[in-house]
């Protein structure tokens, strides 16, 4: 992971990860835009999903178990160029703070190729969270359909609206990226240093791996789970709800259900996230041992 790896390694590793984080972690992301973006009650009413457990529970019995899996193609799809434009965001901006020095890098240092690494991504997550956005909210509980697939969303939203249209919630995806990312990559590269053996050619453990990933997860996600509900609401919302975008879209939560609702649904994101990132850098780091083993030129 601290070593420079070439661009192509990047791809291939960063898509095994994000695949296998997509894998373990779905079911969560499902639980969490649902309680992010379920309606408010009127006085009197229950809400549709109480918590994390009644979500889950009543997702099943609607949906089935594999309700938990909807939507999971457009990040699957998507996985491959969004985690290898990080990692290879994160490696340029290494690179252009190294150059050609041996030195390893400061934590600030990594701190801002992090950062670097979240713009690069924002580019890619932002449309293709809208459209899985809009296909994970088609809820049985709810009556919604509103589409055949996500070709099907992302044909009605460039014709509704234009490219526009497709990348609403850029400014909060930005936000969560830059604050999720630097402290991501930064936490993961502490983590595993602190875990390594003072032997520094010992083989570092799958277990370790996980460890390391899965904690850095839980602090990235700590760090951007606001933007994240800012931004699930304002990619859900029919067009012309939020005029001012992502300021209309916090007024109206901090008037109606004050600052804690920038922290809903965080009970399955940071469930998810320790196996999700732990299962992340784990594929990232085997795809790239194995390619470092079968084509060491690469």
């Amino acid at each position: 992971m601290e070593s420079q790896t070439s661009i192509i390694k990047n791809f291939i590793a960063g898509g095994v990860g994000g695949a296998s984080a997509i894998l373990v972690g779905q079911p969560f992301d499902i639980i969490k835009l649902r309680l992010q973006t379920q309606p408010k009650p009127t006085p009197g009413q229950r809400p549709l999903y109480t918590g994390t457990w009644d979500c889950l529970i009543k997702t099943i019995r609607a949906e089935r178990f594999f309700g938990l899996y909807k939507g999971m193609s457009v990040p699957l799809m998507m996985t491959t160029p969004i985690t290898a434009v990080c990692f290879t965001g994160f490696s340029l901006g290494k690179m252009l703070q190294q150059g050609n020095s041996k030195e390893p890098l400061t934590s600030m240092q990594i701190l801002y190729a992090g950062i670097l690494a979240g713009l690069f991504a924002s580019t890619l997550t932002a449309p293709a969270e809208r459209v899985k956005i809009l296909l994970q909210a088609q809820t049985a509980a709810l009556g919604t359909k509103l589409s055949k697939g996500p070709f099907d969303v992302a044909k009605g939203l460039y014709r509704e609206g234009g490219i526009g249209s497709l990348y609403r919630g850029m400014v909060p995806t930005v936000f969560r990226e830059v604050l999720g990312c630097g402290c991501y990559f930064p936490s993961y590269l502490l983590i595993r240093r602190g875990l390594a053996s003072e032997n520094e050619n010992e083989e570092f453990s799958p277990l370790r791996i996980i460890c390391a990933g899965g904690t850095a997860g839980v602090i990235s996600w700590t760090v951007g789970i606001g933007p994240d509900v800012v931004k699930s609401r304002l990619q859900i919302a029919p067009e012309g709800k939020y005029p001012n975008g992502m300021r209309s879209v916090v007024a109206e939560m901090f008037r109606k259900e004050g600052p804690t609702s920038l922290f809903k649904g965080i009970g399955p994101v940071l469930i998810r996230a320790f196996p999700g990132n732990g299962a992340l850098f784990l594929g990232y780091e085997t795809a790239n041992k194995f390619m470092n083993w079968v084509a060491p030129d690469l």
